[in-house]
């Protein structure tokens, strides 16, 4: 796995890799992490992963951050 690029964010990482024919946008913010694999065939090339994650990408993603923190906080404390 190839890193092509990280995007600056002030609320999480973003780093940009290239493996086995795609493109792969990972996201990364505490313990927690999501990921999009795009077929390197249906963009162009990296620079189109920057329009990608646009701000309004990057923000319902960190929607989806906080739904798993309340998922997994709630499956956690069964258990602690």
């Amino acid at each position: 796995m190839r890193v092509v690029g990280e995007i600056p964010h002030k609320d999480c990482k973003i780093t940009l890799f290239h493996w086995n024919g795609k493109y792969i946008i990972k996201i990364e913010q505490g313990s927690m992490e999501q990921s999009f694999k795009i077929n390197e065939l249906d963009i162009t090339g990296e620079d189109d992963l920057k329009e990608i994650v646009s701000e309004e990408f990057v923000q319902d993603v960190l929607k989806n951050f906080r739904n798993m923190f309340q998922v997994f906080s709630k499956a956690i404390s069964k258990v602690l």
